[in-house]
């Protein structure tokens, strides 16, 4: 490898929004995330529907009147 042209490959810590943390390598430093494997719907099996101004209950309505139909 030539020197001088790579860049600097470091430890790092990322941070989730749900408190978990963990160490890694990385050429960015430490990194804050929202969703991690922790708190992930796909890895937990639980489902979290963060509803802003009523959107999915708008969407469960509007969808149930042709379910009907």
């Amino acid at each position: 490898m030539k020197a001088g042209i790579h860049p600097d490959y470091s430890e790092a810590t990322v941070s989730c929004a749900c408190g978990m943390k963990f160490h890694t390598r990385s050429t960015v430093g430490d990194i804050k995330v929202d969703i991690c494997s922790a708190c992930h719907p796909f890895f937990t099996g639980t489902q979290k529907i963060v509803d802003t101004e009523g959107r999915v209950e708008r969407f469960k309505k509007k969808y149930a009147k042709k379910a009907k139909a």
